[in-house]
């Protein structure tokens, strides 16, 4: 008689062993556990087929070993930090709370300090391009990681001057260091793109991760300068170079460029990074919003808004044409845009176009990083002052 092929022997079903009951009965442990060899998982499987009392246990036992071995990611919850500070703040509060209008920045710093925690070298070192419009069009700046948190180290140092604290940029401003504008000293290095530039070309060496710290430090005595402060400081002025916000705008905005750059900088190092909590991200959305009509009075004063078109002047707080902006999902609402003059007042009446985006997506759009043509995804109505608030939003952006 032949002898069967070797390579056919591991394909045969182990035989069950000729074990007693009471033995059965003792492997059910390490039957649930997957610890028996196959012949004793085929002897006690065969015998659970006839034995109730043992079926019943088995199960019992691999229901047990079930909520022992729960799959669980490696990667911790991003609301983790969230939920643990609520859980500790309901059981005392804060004697000195941070301001609402200040814990999107909070929190926002933080996730961006725990993302960059455990980087090495070739982290820091990983190129980022920072992306943003001018006018109609998209451009962008060639970085790194360490770059985007000296980025983020200096435009926070507008907040940081207005709070009375050290600007990170002094030693820079008092050398004189020009900026592409070829001016010196603070005049030249008031605008975020301009204050950026000054603090790189001022480094002896490109940012290294040595730059964590002076952010950190930064960021930390910000939210502990504005808790101190109270709400009744929300309202001081803090200077953007052309423009100014409102500290709590102020802080609302840099929140945003924080949740922004650190997507930038995920995207480079291949990590996963969530969008920020609805609520705070419905702040985000509220302030973009909000700055929409000067944005749109902006285009028109550079010629960029449709041809041809002339705006319907109304007086100040008073109703006139309108955009209906919805955003969707957890974060979203619907805010009223005027189109014609930043002091009027959105008017359901005068409503002449509808737009519909989700919320993330209309942040990326006021980033800078999503082309405004790809943004809405439903548009109805006058099609030119769509495309209008589209690209308006795009401009918000900025290095």
């Amino acid at each position: 008689m032949p002898l069967p092929d070797l390579a056919d022997l591991g394909d045969l079903p182990p035989v069950p062993l000729d074990l007693s009951h009471d033995v059965l009965k003792s492997l059910l442990g390490a039957w649930a556990l997957a610890a028996c060899s196959a012949a004793e998982t085929a002897a006690v499987e065969e015998h659970l087929g006839s034995c109730g009392p043992c079926a019943e246990e088995a199960l019992r036992l691999r229901g047990a070993v079930g909520l022992l071995h729960q799959p669980e990611s490696l990667d911790l919850d991003p609301a983790l930090r969230t939920r643990v500070l609520e859980s500790c703040l309901d059981r005392r509060p804060p004697r000195i709370p941070v301001p609402g209008w200040a814990a999107p920045y909070d929190a926002e710093s933080a996730r961006l300090d725990a993302l960059l925690q455990d980087f090495g070298d070739a982290e820091w070192h990983a190129p980022v391009r920072l992306r943003w419009f001018e006018g109609d069009a998209p451009t962008s700046r060639r970085t790194t990681v360490a770059g985007v948190i000296a980025h983020l180290l200096s435009v926070d140092g507008l907040v940081a001057t207005a709070l009375g604290l050290e600007d990170p940029l002094a030693e820079a401003l008092a050398k004189g260091e020009k900026t592409e504008t070829g001016e010196t000293g603070a005049q030249g290095a008031a605008g975020p793109a301009e204050r950026t530039e000054t603090f790189w070309r001022a480094s002896h060496f490109p940012p290294t991760r040595s730059v964590r710290g002076p952010w950190r430090e930064q960021s930390h005595n910000l939210v502990r300068t504005v808790s101190f402060t109270g709400s009744t400081a929300g309202g001081l002025a803090v200077p953007y170079g052309p423009f100014e916000l409102p500290l709590h705008d102020a802080m609302l905005d840099r929140a945003f460029e924080c949740w922004v750059h650190a997507e930038d900088i995920a995207e480079a190092v291949d990590y996963p990074y969530e969008p920020p909590a609805p609520r705070h991200l419905n702040k985000m959305i509220d302030l973009a919003a909000r700055m929409l009509p000067v944005a749109l009075a902006a285009r028109r004063r550079a010629g960029l808004s449709a041809p041809g078109r002339t705006p319907h002047l109304v007086p100040a707080g008073a109703p006139g044409r309108s955009l209906r902006l919805e955003i969707e999902g957890a974060a979203g609402g619907e805010w009223l845009i005027p189109l014609d003059s930043p002091g009027a007042v959105g008017s359901a009446e005068f409503e002449v176009a509808h737009v519909a985006l989700d919320g993330v997506e209309f942040c990326r759009l006021a980033a800078g990083h999503v082309p405004p043509e790809e943004a809405a995804a439903g548009q109805v109505g006058d099609r030119e002052a769509i495309r209008d608030v589209l690209f308006a939003a795009a401009g918000l952006s900025r290095m």
